[in-house]
C-alpha cells in the first residue's frame, strides 16, 4: 500500500469524526467503505456506545474498538463452526501495535482532557485518524486487504 492510501484512511476517519461521529463510529464507517460496503451504514449504531471509552466511562479507546471491527470485517467468522483463533491472533497483534504507538488502550489515559472540550476533541481527532492509518498499514503488511490508493 502506498503511504498515500494510509493517509487517505487517516483523513477519511478524521472527516467522519469532525462531522460529528465519535471515534468508534468514524473507524467503523471508514473501514466499512473500504472493506465491506455491502454492510448497511446504519450498522454504525452498534458503535455509538463505544465512544469515549464506552459511553464516557473512559475504558477501552473507541478508535481501537472500531479498528477491531475493521479486522473483523475481514477475519471474523459467520458461524460458530468456524475458527476464531486466527482472528484473535490478528486482533491481539494489532492491539499490541496500538499500545506500542499510544502507550495504553485506556481512553481516559489517552485523552485526559475534560469530555467534549476543544482539547479533548482535538486529541480524539488525532487518535482516531492515526489509528485508521495504523490499521491500514497493518492490513497491508499482513496482506489482509489491498487499499486502492
Amino acid at each position: 500500500m502506498s503511504e498515500q492510501a494510509a493517509l487517505e484512511a487517516r483523513n477519511k476517519a478524521g472527516e467522519y469524526f469532525k462531522s460529528g461521529y465519535n471515534c468508534a463510529e468514524a473507524m467503523f464507517l471508514t473501514f466499512r467503505e473500504y472493506l465491506a460496503p455491502q454492510i448497511d451504514p446504519e450498522v454504525v449504531k452498534l458503535f455509538t456506545g463505544f465512544g469515549s471509552g464506552a459511553g464516557e466511562a473512559g475504558c477501552m479507546c473507541g478508535a481501537l474498538v472500531g479498528a477491531i471491527a475493521g479486522l473483523n470485517m475481514l477475519k471474523g467468522r459467520t458461524s460458530n463452526q468456524e475458527d476464531r483463533f486466527s482472528n484473535y491472533d490478528y486482533v491481539k497483534e494489532f492491539h499490541d501495535r496500538f499500545v506500542e504507538k499510544f502507550g495504553t488502550t485506556c481512553c481516559r489515559a489517552l485523552n485526559p482532557h475534560p469530555f467534549d472540550t476543544k482539547e479533548h476533541l482535538k486529541n480524539c481527532l488525532k487518535i482516531t485518524g492515526n489509528t485508521a492509518k495504523l490499521l491500514a498499514e497493518y492490513m497491508q503488511e499482513k496482506e489482509l486487504h489491498i487499499f486502492e490508493g
